[in-house]
């Protein structure tokens, strides 16, 4: 239940007719979320010159603090660099410390309160720029959840995990974390996965650690973020009574609502996830509710669809205002590499406007036709990264997820579509990704699929992209089987 209905925001200009029709003919094949920054009717694309409202954010309770955290999250994951472009992308960019400043003090002055970050971040540097920006701010203005990301075997360590957790305390610059994390528990297959987490967390006497470090309130929420083997979770969860977990972070969006396993057998559907934790009474995180992005740009029948639907809202707020509408869902985090990312974000949560029953009913309808476009469930969270052969992984796949959503992949020279759509694959293909770092530098060593949160065979994926590549450059049919 929401407690901030009262919250209302319908005086705003529609859509007009002509301007509805003119952002239905975006593009030749998709409809992406547009660079809003107005908040006509939850942001609309009519409102393009507005702000968002200043103290209209939508506030869910910790039940076990009492304390109002925002339902928009900011994920510190994909800050800005300096060059303009998500930092990460490119190996010889810095962090935009002054645009981070500004977002952060931007997101606080709209009532975002809750910050979320890594060790693991940015190449280790979300944590650092993290604190840098909120440490400017009063303490009982934000609350801060980072993670103990000790994933490679030499951070597993009694000694090496604690030094972790408490250098993440310096990086943050502070004395108390509000919302800790075991990260991204369930990783393997089978018993794997269970001994993975074990290791990690129990033979070192880890677990035990933090639950001590909450009752001398260094740690205020304890929780994990979970990925993976279903019986992790399910083992977590059966052992509620012992370790008490006061929140879980979960991926909840429309399309992995009912269709995760179909995208990936190995993954677990949101509703169950979320179910689970409701019966419990344990507050959900959510993340991912636009699949990194992919909610936000949709194949072109589909987007039509939605925004006929509502004209007033974009593809992106539909996907965030599901992630909300959920009585036990605390917060939603969003990367927000970009000040429009931002602002839009806020339209949507200042205030939520739930989504109906039959709004989520349609939502459905959409994830089903979403399914049979096939794409690669990749997220662009870049765990898979830094890859030891220089390839942009999540840049191949992207594009790739592109060219299908816009109509740009062809199997037949004599598909009257051909030309158009092979000059559209390569040329963006060569813009996207740097000639030494696309898929036929991949020597399949497959360092990277242990870390992919969505267990996507990228070697396989990526021998597959390029086999395609190659066919379109030689001018020969070439299928794409998945």
């Amino acid at each position: 239940m929401n407690d901030n209905k009262h919250n209302d925001n319908k005086g705003g200009k529609s859509l007009s007719r002509r301007t509805f029709l003119k952002a239905l003919g975006l593009g030749t094949a998709t409809i992406a979320a547009p660079t809003i920054v107005g908040c006509s009717r939850g942001n609309g694309p009519g409102a393009a010159n507005q702000e968002p409202p200043v103290g209209k954010m939508t506030y869910r309770e910790n039940p076990k603090t009492k304390e109002k955290v925002s339902i928009l999250g900011y994920g510190m994951m994909r800050l800005p660099a300096t060059n303009g472009k998500p930092f990460g992308r490119d190996n010889d960019t810095e962090i935009d410390q002054e645009m981070v400043n500004k977002q952060v003090d931007y997101a606080i002055e709209h009532g975002v309160n809750y910050f979320d970050t890594s060790p693991a971040y940015c190449k280790g540097l979300s944590e650092h720029a993290t604190g840098i920006a909120l440490s400017r701010h009063k303490r009982d203005e934000y609350f801060i959840a980072t993670k103990l990301s000790n994933f490679a075997p030499e951070t597993q360590t009694r000694e090496a995990s604690i030094q972790m957790f408490q250098n993440s305390l310096k990086e943050l610059q502070v004395d108390y974390i509000d919302y800790m994390l075991l990260h991204s528990i369930g990783g393997g297959t089978g018993e794997e996965a269970m001994e993975l987490f074990r290791q990690r967390y129990i033979y070192n006497g880890i677990l035990d650690y933090l639950m001590e470090q909450r009752e001398k309130g260094v740690i205020r929420n304890l929780g994990f973020s979970y990925h993976g083997e279903i019986a992790v979770f399910d083992h977590l969860l059966a052992n509620h009574d012992k370790y008490k977990w006061d929140f879980v972070q979960i991926e909840l969006n429309y399309l992995d609502w009912k269709h995760a396993k179909e995208i990936n057998e190995e993954n677990t559907n949101a509703e169950y996830l979320y179910a689970e934790l409701d019966k419990r009474g344990i507050p959900a995180v959510i993340m991912e509710p636009l699949l990194g992005g992919r909610l936000a740009s949709l194949p072109q029948p589909l987007a039509r669809k939605i925004l006929a639907r509502d004209p007033g809202r974009t593809l992106a707020s539909w996907a965030f205002r599901f992630a909300g509408s959920f009585p036990r869902v605390l917060t939603v985090l969003s990367g927000m590499t970009y000040m429009e990312h931002l602002k839009e974000n806020l339209c949507t949560y200042c205030p939520l406007e739930e989504l109906t029953d039959e709004d989520k009913e349609f939502l459905y309808g959409v994830a089903e036709e979403i399914v049979g476009y096939n794409t690669i469930p990749c997220n662009d969270c870049k765990y898979c990264m830094p890859c030891p052969y220089g390839i942009d992984i999540p840049g191949v796949l992207t594009h790739y997820n592109k060219c299908i959503a816009e109509g740009n992949l062809t199997r037949d020279r004599k598909d009257p579509d051909y030309a158009r759509a092979r000059r559209a694959f390569l040329i963006g293909y060569d813009r996207s990704v740097p000639r030494l770092r696309q898929a036929d530098h991949c020597i399949g060593c497959g360092q990277c699929v242990e870390h992919c949160p969505q267990r996507i065979q990228i070697p396989k994926e990526m021998e597959r992209i390029n086999n395609y590549v190659e066919a379109l450059k030689r001018g020969i049919d070439q299928g794409l089987e998945s």
